[in-house]
């Protein structure tokens, strides 16, 4: 997938209705608040760090390896926004130099994630949320199984589970793993399943969401 192929699959109905869920429960969790910095580990095209400086009041750092995509990022940001080269499991920032920081379903495409986690944890001060594939979820029934197809190949899927053991060892607190997007086609029984279930710790969700609390 192109960055411009990704880009634009947040603008259709489907994307739209992914991306605004995934949002919600990411801002939920991470409870950003006006005049905080936060870092995008993993930004792609910055579609995450568009919503959170457009939505929450605070000021945004997008960081990625691949320059055609921080080109798009560049292109569509705006206040509160700033964008850089660079990779996670080596971050170009000082211990503690961000309030919050997120990294969505980027750590499934790093092999040594456990070191990127480190360095996520490291330059962050209150707290961490992770947006991670879930094995246990029929997305992967659908798009993950022998080795992935389309914008999921070559990921790797967590497990409830797995995604609570990545801090194990880590100087954090209060880790809490929940989900959503039980039913991802994006449709009205997909709309309608998850409003239901909205703020119910379910484990079956395409997204998984990882949230921990930096000790002090």
């Amino acid at each position: 997938m192109t960055p411009e192929e990704y880009d634009a699959w947040y603008r259709s109905p489907r994307g739209a209705w992914i991306g605004a869920t995934e949002f919600r429960l990411l801002a939920n969790a991470l409870e950003p608040r006006s005049g905080e910095t936060l870092l995008d580990v993993g930004c792609g095209t910055g579609y995450f760090t568009r919503l959170f400086a457009a939505r929450t009041g605070a000021s945004l750092m997008g960081l990625d390896p691949d320059l055609a995509w921080l080109r798009i990022a560049n292109n569509q940001g705006g206040p509160n926004q700033g964008y850089i080269a660079g990779r996670a499991e080596r971050l170009p920032f000082g211990d503690r130099s961000f309030d919050r920081t997120i990294a969505v379903t980027s750590l499934c495409f790093i092999r040594t994630e456990r070191e990127a986690l480190r360095e996520i944890v490291r330059v962050t001060r209150k707290r961490v949320a992770l947006g991670l594939l879930n094995r246990h979820s029929l997305l992967y029934l659908q798009k993950g199984r022998h080795g992935g197809s389309g914008g999921y190949r070559g990921a790797h899927w967590h497990t409830p589970g797995e995604a609570h053991a990545l801090f194990d060892g880590m100087p954090v607190r209060n880790v809490a793993v929940r989900s959503g997007l039980l039913v991802p086609s994006g449709g009205w029984l997909a709309r309608r399943v998850e409003a239901i279930l909205q703020g119910r710790c379910l484990p079956l969700g395409a997204f998984l969401l990882a949230v921990a609390d930096i000790e002090t």
